[in-house]
């Protein structure tokens, strides 16, 4: 008991620091409330599901409309969604956990599957695919991998995304330079600097969202960020990644952090569409292409996006395929089958994919894949073109989930990182105090 707790303590306190200065923390009293919300929105018939994902505005209302779907083509099955804010999602899920009222069915992070199964929160999916409940036979094997802990299958991948830095395809023209696919490090900043001198728009290094990158610059020098325990590499590579925003901040170019006091932690409210002038705006976003279409959507008339990857001094060893998130099923499900039968149908069910159209993904069935791609609106086109033609070519496997620990370890990296945005510390300091601080954290 001890450890489950200490786990979802550090799963909320995640959850509120991957919001940023926009995001809120729950009250207690907000946190009563929660609890008593989870624990009132099941119902006495057996085949009543809790299904829970976190989203945007245009998730919400697509999820909504498979589960009317599925619950008239399932007469006595009654289906309770509960959309959530990223970082609100967390907190509620560490809220429902401690008090063993977890979701029927729930959207899981890669990076926190392994940590939801270590304290025994999850239900292994191994016997319904035996049994033919589970059908992934057009799926393919290493991304159905990328949901297995040991010997146990513990999360359905429900779409496959890549790193994808969206940018302003209309700013880059203005200021006359090319936004390549495979740039170095040093590529992009040469870009940065000349945006911002001839259009005076700025660069969001992946503020408030800072761990996928970072990742990203260590695999580029065969460095796992969390393994066996602790952190990988060396102190100086840390160091190396926060001169990025050290670099940013000294030359100017840099987005000022305050830009994300007042903003939640939103697609729609992202600097590269949203703002009223090119200081409070900015020309690139560090996304991943499953919300490319979202941002396309949000963008201004005359602001017109594309993508490239990530910068990386070596692209085919930063880059890879990822599971965008995956279905899973709680341990204490009501009616286990049942919501076996639901992650089924959301997997194989080209009408109900008809409906969702690839916005967590591309499918992760092939023929549910190929029977949508000619209905997908242009940016989710540009999107699955992105990913089969220009990622999978170049990319390597993608780092198993971080170990336990990890959470605290991003909470301390998103401080650090606000303040060298800031100024208050050097990127030595910073980089230097992630590496050491981290390697505790890890090591409790």
């Amino acid at each position: 008991m001890k450890r489950t707790m200490a786990f979802l303590l550090a799963a909320s306190m995640a959850a509120v620091s991957l919001a940023g200065c926009g995001g809120s923390t729950q009250t207690e009293e907000g946190a009563e409330s929660t609890a008593q919300e989870v624990k009132s929105s099941g119902g006495s018939s057996s085949d009543e599901m809790v299904f829970a994902w976190w989203g945007n505005q245009t998730r919400n209302e697509r999820t909504q409309q498979v589960i009317d779907l599925y619950t008239e083509e399932n007469p006595g099955v009654s289906i309770d969604g509960q959309p959530s804010q990223f970082a609100d999602y967390w907190n509620k899920l560490a809220t429902a956990a401690a008090g063993n009222a977890l979701p029927d069915v729930l959207q899981m992070d890669y990076k926190y599957l392994d940590q939801y199964v270590e304290n025994g929160l999850l239900l292994d999916l191994n016997p319904y695919v035996e049994d033919g409940t589970l059908d992934v036979s057009d799926c393919n094997q290493d991304v159905i991998d990328s949901g297995k802990v040991d010997d146990g299958l513990y999360a359905i991948c429900n779409g496959i995304c890549a790193p994808a830095l969206v940018y302003s395809k209309t700013v880059a023209e203005q200021a006359g330079v090319e936004v390549k696919n495979n740039m170095t490090i040093d590529e992009f900043l040469d870009v940065c600097r000349k945006i911002y001198e001839t259009t005076g728009y700025k660069t969001n290094i992946a503020y408030t969202d800072n761990e996928p990158f970072l990742e990203y610059t260590l695999r580029a020098k065969g460095v796992t960020m969390f393994e066996d325990g602790k952190m990988g590499g060396e102190a100086a590579d840390y160091v190396e990644y926060f001169k990025l925003y050290e670099t940013g901040l000294n030359e100017g170019w840099l987005i000022d952090p305050a830009v994300f006091v007042e903003r939640t932690k939103t697609t729609e409210l992202n600097p590269v569409v949203y703002g009223t002038s090119p200081d409070n705006m900015s020309w690139c976003t560090f996304h991943l292409t499953n919300q490319y279409s979202v941002l396309v959507d949000s963008a201004a008339e005359g602001n017109e996006l594309g993508m490239v990857t990530w910068p990386s001094n070596d692209v085919k060893k930063s880059n890879y395929l990822k599971p965008s998130q995956f279905w899973a099923i709680s341990k204490d499900a009501k009616n286990p089958e049942e919501a076996v039968k639901f992650i089924n149908w959301l997997t194989n069910s080209v009408e109900c994919n008809d409906i969702l159209l690839g916005e967590r993904g591309i499918p992760v069935a092939q023929s549910v894949s190929e029977a949508i791609a000619s209905k997908l609106p242009e940016p989710d086109q540009e999107a699955i073109a992105f990913v089969n033609d220009v990622v999978s070519p170049n990319s390597s496997k993608v780092n198993p989930p971080a170990d336990a620990g990890a959470s605290g370890v991003i909470d301390l990296l998103n401080q650090l990182e606000e303040q060298v945005c800031y100024g208050q510390i050097t990127a030595e300091e910073a980089g230097t105090t992630l590496f050491e601080e981290g390697n505790e954290m890890m090591a409790k």
